[in-house]
């Protein structure tokens, strides 16, 4: 592989940073928040955009350093931006069965109703 030309080393350069700061934006929300409902967020998002990145910075480089495409970086981002919701989709599955066989009370309410009112009574003249 030759050295990349300035015009093609700077957006490389600026997508891969792009793309490792995500990765540590999604790690700090996956450390620091205290659900698991809440931390599986960022890192779904995470992971996206940072592949969608690092997948560019890949095809510049390829491009640039041996004059071809790249296809095969990006079957490895739609891959990785495929699998990603999935994932968490059946992680919060399984950790959504887990609590509710605990007897916890998931999803819990967003906004609880202070004063729920009575059903009222059913009208004794009406037809069904």
């Amino acid at each position: 592989m030759s050295a990349l030309p300035l015009w093609a080393a700077l957006p490389v350069a600026a997508l891969v940073v792009l793309g490792a700061t995500l990765a540590v934006i999604g790690t700090w929300g996956l450390v620091t928040l205290p659900r698991f409902y809440d931390r599986l967020h960022p890192p779904a998002l995470v992971s996206s955009w940072g592949t969608g990145a690092v997948v560019l910075a890949v095809i510049i480089a390829t491009s640039a350093a041996e004059g071809r495409f790249a296809p095969e970086a990006i079957v490895v981002g739609v891959f990785v931006i495929i699998t990603t919701p999935v994932t968490m989709m059946v992680l919060t599955r399984a950790a959504l069965q887990r609590d509710r066989a605990e007897g916890a009370d998931v999803p819990p309410a967003a906004i609880p109703d202070p004063d729920p009112a009575p059903d009222p009574a059913p009208d004794p003249d009406a037809v069904p």
